[in-house]
């Protein structure tokens, strides 16, 4: 049984990394596959399986206890300010983790235009602390920053021993996944929120 487990504060090229799994013919892979779902049913993946999700940073307990050291852990990192951006242009969404920690996990529920972006960092800043304690005893770790993304995958096929094509796989990331959408009337709603 060989997993691997994307780790990572999201808004870092998560969705173009799954789509460069798709070209690894020995695992399956997957985005954020098992949301929703409770308990040890939350990390029930599949062998042989590479799963990308921001969310599991909040499950890693769960994680562990199921996969341990034997899992393959890969730390996808990127520049905090420039994360934290991308969230603040995101807040505008229903659906954001990063107001979920700030209304939710830090029960500030009146968060003030001008002090987004500080809710931003911290969230980030927690996240990546959790995964750098997670990963610090486990013995197959790479950390990869997205800046580096397309000369290290390769690094990252060898690293979980992968098949597959390669060439396909790096081709992904000409491709932007999940780009903030620019709508500005959106842009002029948020404005006054």
């Amino acid at each position: 049984m060989n997993n691997v487990f994307i780790l990572c504060a999201g808004r870092t090229a998560s969705t173009s990394f799954t789509h460069a799994c798709t070209h690894i013919t020995n695992y399956s892979s997957a985005h954020e596959s098992r949301v929703g779902l409770l308990s040890d049913e939350r990390v029930k993946y599949p062998d042989n399986h590479i799963e990308v999700d921001n969310r599991l940073v909040w499950f890693l307990s769960r994680l562990n206890k199921r996969f341990g050291d034997e899992a393959y852990y890969v730390n996808l990192t990127r520049d905090s300010h420039a994360i934290a951006r991308s969230y603040c242009e995101r807040w505008h969404l229903n659906e954001s983790i990063v107001k979920a920690y700030g209304h939710g996990l830090l029960m500030n529920t009146k968060i003030r235009k001008a002090d987004r972006m500080k809710y931003c960092l911290d969230y980030v800043e927690t996240v990546n602390f959790n995964i750098t304690q997670f990963i610090a005893d486990k013995p197959k770790v790479m950390t990869i920053d997205v800046s580096e993304l397309g000369a290290k995958f390769s690094d990252f096929f060898h690293f979980i021993e992968a098949k597959g094509n390669l060439e396909k796989c790096i081709a992904e990331f000409a491709v932007i996944s999940n780009k903030n959408k620019s709508n500005p009337l959106k842009k002029m709603w948020n404005s006054f929120r």
